[in-house]
């Protein structure tokens, strides 16, 4: 009888399991589903209305109303300040490039910190919060209707009594002075949109515009693209984002079945097929993989269309860039349509009324970030916002393809790179702050700029009320804290958890490694696994090293390589020795030396450095790794000044 019994439990209790097993599955699916799809609703453009008048001196000026310029005008408002917030672009929405521009998909900073658990149901956990985090959860997600965020943008901005908003402006022109023989900014000139001027005075100004055209102005000085590796030549390239219209939740769960791509309910990444697009001019425009993101009315914004050749700096190049774009957008939608069968039902619906302009100046600041603080995720005594984005690299405005150069896990921005060296009184925020050119690949997301202006709006109220510049401000640790538990107040987190040590790091040869990184010699991906630190090499992969950096750096390496593989048969399997590669340096060099002691005349004249070639295993056969030492040892004599006094910093 008991027998009998334990078997009806054991058989209960196994139907039971099943049944609850089911529910568990058809739930799992149910999440799965509902989790691609967007439940927003279309948004009337709320009319944005310029202050009825402007006072003739504030306590800070904004410049610009890209997403960081909205971010510290209303910290600087939270914290008790008046504030003018100044448009400069003839927009009739906040939010510059995220809104005017189409970028609707955001490059998120996710903190190392994210939950375990089924993390696809769950909010995710970004760093620093803050503004960005207040304004973000009022929008869909990774991506956004351009009318919900311009909305939201502007209903944060009218609830702050102490921010006078003026849009439409023909011009604005920093207003300077001098103080102990430094340049400072003391105001602006403003154009109105009906061409009245205005003189308006301010203890500090904040250039968030995208190129900081009003620092530039003010006698801030900067590097321009990749001048800082010695690239006079190239940046990366802009984009036109277009738009595409009818799309239904059908054609979205379509999409999500695509190989190698990712989607949410409001973005899909991936698509690399679509850089097949047979492009009118190669030379001017190109299609790369595609990053979509989704509006709320059936239409899509399409972030994948490079313009070369766009001076971001010169009003002319970028409307020439501009037309490129519109005509060759149609083309694209064609090729999408017959290229992916799930898009044939879209159609055209046109471009965004501004590009997305990469990069142009990076700021001398009092700190400039570099490749070595993101790859090592560094902490510095005065940050106050952190990134995590990878660096990621796109085609330059040569036509150079691009690379995703390593993903840091969190590294710190200070705030000495909001400050110029040779003006006072102003801060620069956004893409054009002071960042390196390789790490603003990273830096250069809308989040941290978000959370650096953030900041830069309550610098201002602190060095008011200390009776401090803002650059006594960035050297005192003692006010940099009070800033920093000011910045906690408003919700912006600064903490920072335990990090290991990157396993590249460790490496013997990861000083040369990062010199050839900042030089786009190497890449470790998103898994930074790619470095190949000792791998063997090869004469042809050596050769086309050197050709690389030869170009950048035709005053150092000024000899015809022509015909120096000429002696071997398949120089790509060819075994690099160290005397091969002294030779071939050499030759990039010019250099008259016997036939065979190549080496000896690099090592005696300085060029290269005993202690780098004691760290070479087997000189009959090198690695990658050994030679990214040797391209170290070079570059303290090519490298601009700034950077060859301390490439690894």
């Amino acid at each position: 009888m008991r027998l009998k019994n334990w078997k009806k439990t054991v058989a209960l209790s196994l139907a039971v399991v099943c049944v609850l097993g089911i529910a568990a599955l058809l739930l799992f699916r149910q999440l799965e589903q509902s989790r691609l799809v967007n439940h927003g609703v279309p948004e009337a453009l709320i009319p944005v209305v310029s202050a009825d008048t402007i006072s003739e001196q504030y306590d800070v000026i904004v410049a610009g109303t890209d997403p960081e310029g909205i971010a510290a005008a209303i910290s600087a408002a939270r914290n008790g300040l008046n504030v003018l917030l100044v448009d400069g672009h003839d927009r009739t929405m906040l939010g510059g490039l995220m809104t005017v521009g189409g970028l609707n998909t955001i490059d998120l900073n996710y903190s190392p910190k994210q939950p375990f658990f089924f993390p696809q149901f769950r909010p995710a956990n970004y760093l620093n919060k803050g503004l960005f985090q207040e304004w973000y959860d009022q929008v869909e997600g990774s991506s956004f209707d351009v009318n919900v965020a311009a909305n939201v943008f502007y209903k944060m901005v009218k609830a702050e009594p102490n921010i006078d908003l003026v849009m439409g402006t023909r011009a604005m022109t920093p207003i300077t002075g001098t103080l102990d023989g430094r340049t400072v900014v003391t105001g602006m000139n403003i154009t109105l949109q009906d061409g009245t001027e205005q003189r308006v005075l301010a203890s500090a100004l904040i250039d968030a515009t995208q190129n900081a055209d009003v620092a530039a102005e003010a006698g801030a000085q900067f590097t321009l693209g990749r001048e800082d590796i010695g690239d006079t030549d190239s940046l990366m390239a802009s984009t036109l984002v277009f738009r595409m219209k009818g799309m239904t939740q059908e054609i979205w769960n379509k999409l999500a079945k695509h190989n190698d791509t990712g989607i949410d309910q409001m973005s899909v990444w991936g698509y690399k097929e679509a850089a097949e697009y047979p492009s009118s001019d190669p030379t001017k425009v190109k299609m790369r993989g595609l990053n979509i993101g989704r509006q709320n009315d059936g239409t899509i914004l399409i972030n994948a269309l490079l313009l070369f050749g766009v001076d971001p700096l010169d009003p002319e190049s970028v409307k020439r860039g501009m037309e490129i774009g519109t005509a060759e957008a149609p083309k694209i939608v064609d090729f999408l349509k017959q290229r992916f069968p799930e898009m044939a039902a879209l159609e055209y619906d046109g471009v965004a009324s501004e590009l997305y302009l990469r990069e142009s100046r990076h700021l001398k600041a009092e700190y400039r970030l570099n490749l070595a603080d993101v790859m090592e995720n560094r902490s510095h005594w005065d940050d106050i916002a952190y990134g995590s984005y990878p660096v990621d690299i796109q085609s330059t405005s040569d036509g150079r393809i691009g690379t995703v150069l390593m993903k840091p896990s969190q590294y710190g921005v200070p705030f000495r790179t909001l400050v110029p060296k040779t003006v006072d009184g102003l801060l620069v925020v956004g893409r054009s702050a002071g960042f390196d050119t390789v790490p603003h690949g990273s830096a250069r997301t809308i989040p941290i700029g978000m959370a650096t202006a953030e900041a830069a709006g309550a610098a201002v109220k602190l060095a008011l009320d200390s009776d401090m510049s803002l650059r006594e401000l960035s050297g005192s640790e003692e006010r940099i804290e009070a800033l920093k538990k000011q910045l906690r107040k408003q919700g912006v987190d600064l903490s920072r958890p335990d990090l290991p040590q990157p396993e590249y790091t460790k490496h013997k040869h990861y000083p040369g490694m990062l010199i050839a990184a900042n030089m786009y010699l190497t890449s470790g991906g998103y898994e930074n696994d790619g470095w190949g630190l000792d791998n063997e090499a090869n004469v042809q992969r050596f050769f086309n090293a050197v050709r690389a950096v030869r170009l950048l750096h035709r005053d150092f390496f000024p000899g015809e390589m022509e015909g120096v593989l000429a002696g071997y048969a398949d120089p790509a399997k060819e075994d690099l020795t160290l005397e091969i590669a002294a030779g071939l340096i050499a030759s990039a060099m010019d250099l008259s030396v016997p036939e065979g002691s190549a080496l000896e005349t690099l090592l005696a004249d300085g060029w290269l450095q005993q202690e780098t070639l004691n760290l070479i295993s087997d000189p009959n056969k090198l690695t990658n790794g050994d030679y990214y030492s040797l391209f170290g040892d070079l570059s303290r004599h090519f490298l601009p000044d700034e950077t060859a006094e301390n490439p690894v910093r």
